[in-house]
């Protein structure tokens, strides 16, 4: 990897001959502005406002634009004699546990390689020294033409180097948060909470840059003269009417993306094939007892089954025979008066 800027590490009388190396690149898929008529390419050229032509790299320098718009050149002679000890150095100031270094501060990211033989006994020395405190080494350095703050830390065998903004220049979350009074209950926390078992945990080595291989597809495909890949319809965002529903409604989206079946799946599946059963009387289904009660009592229950029993059986057999009785004395009425009747036309 190429350096882009040698120096030196102080590490109080220590001195470190370092290189810097950049520890990221950049994967974006870039364009090129282009005319759009002709598909030219277009170009920024840098000219000379004074003598009004294009000027080479080597022709350009820096200069420093005063309030008046005077222009002073500055050389790299010049910032050569800066009177700071972190001109070409990186001094260390402190050690701090990782945990004091607030997330918002880092910025840039570099290895730092030892630079030649004579460097990696110290360069070990401090890597080991960093590992055992388990903290990280704040230092302050200048690069591109002004200072910076560092945190050194221990990446694998080698020790890197993210650059940290100045404390004033992150800006409080003044007017970020909602100014409408809200309160969240436990219900509502405890299925944030499910949700957030239900998604887990992840390997960063996982995730990738879905928008690049999509835009590499669509490149692609023009390259071969094809017809661009269809985009996908985009998820239909709501307003969130019911938190709660929208709570278990995406534990229950996470937990099918992964496999697993939601909670009362099983007990709902289950539900629409058994048939419910009857219901039954009081009588019809006593209490049990355990033990020696639960017999007697199922004894008892018995007898009084089988005298209920008899009872509505000889019930019903007094009341058939009633029944028949009367029947059969309406019959008889019936037919007296034909009889009554025959006797009298005979007379006749």
């Amino acid at each position: 990897m190429r350096s882009i800027w040698n120096g030196a590490i102080s590490f109080g009388l220590v001195s470190i001959p370092i290189k810097l190396v950049n520890a990221t690149q950049n994967r974006s898929i870039s364009f090129r502005q282009i005319h759009t008529e002709d598909g030219g390419r277009i170009r920024y050229r840098k000219v000379c406002e004074l003598e009004d032509r294009e000027v080479g790299q080597d022709e350009i320098g820096k200069g420093y634009e005063d309030a008046d718009g005077t222009i002073v050149p500055i050389t790299d002679e010049d910032l050569a004699h800066l009177p700071l000890p972190t001109a070409r150095t990186i001094e260390i100031v402190a050690f701090v546990p990782a945990d004091k270094i607030d997330p918002l501060q880092m910025d840039a990211a570099y290895y730092l390689a030892a630079g030649g033989a004579q460097a990696a006994k110290p360069y070990t020395l401090l890597r080991e020294a960093l590992k055992r405190s388990q903290k990280v080494a704040i230092a302050k350095y200048a690069l591109r033409g002004r200072e910076r703050l560092g945190m050194l830390r221990v990446v694998d065998d080698a020790i890197a180097m993210h650059g940290l903004l100045w404390p004033d220049e992150v800006r409080a979350p003044e007017g970020v948060a909602p100014d409408t009074p809200v309160t969240v209950n436990d219900k509502e926390l405890d299925l944030a909470d499910a949700l957030m078992d239900t998604l887990g945990e992840i390997e960063l080595d996982e995730l990738h840059d879905e928008y690049r291989e999509a835009l590499e597809q669509v490149v692609a495909a023009k390259v071969s003269g094809e017809a661009p890949p269809e985009a996908p319809e985009p998820a239909r965002s709501g307003k969130v009417l019911d938190l709660m529903a929208a709570l278990e409604k995406s534990v229950r989206a996470a937990k099918e993306s992964r496999g697993e079946e939601p909670a009362g799946a099983e007990e709902a599946s289950e539900a629409e094939v058994r048939t419910l059963p009857q219901r039954k009387s009081a009588r019809a289904a006593p209490k049990q007892a355990s033990g020696k009660k639960s017999a007697a009592g199922g004894k008892a229950a018995a007898k009084k089954t089988a005298s209920s029993a008899r009872k509505s059986t000889s019930k019903s057999a007094q009341s058939t025979r009633k029944t028949t009785a009367k029947s059969t004395a309406k019959t008889t009425a019936k037919k007296t008066p034909a009889k009554k009747t025959a006797s009298r036309r005979r007379s006749a």
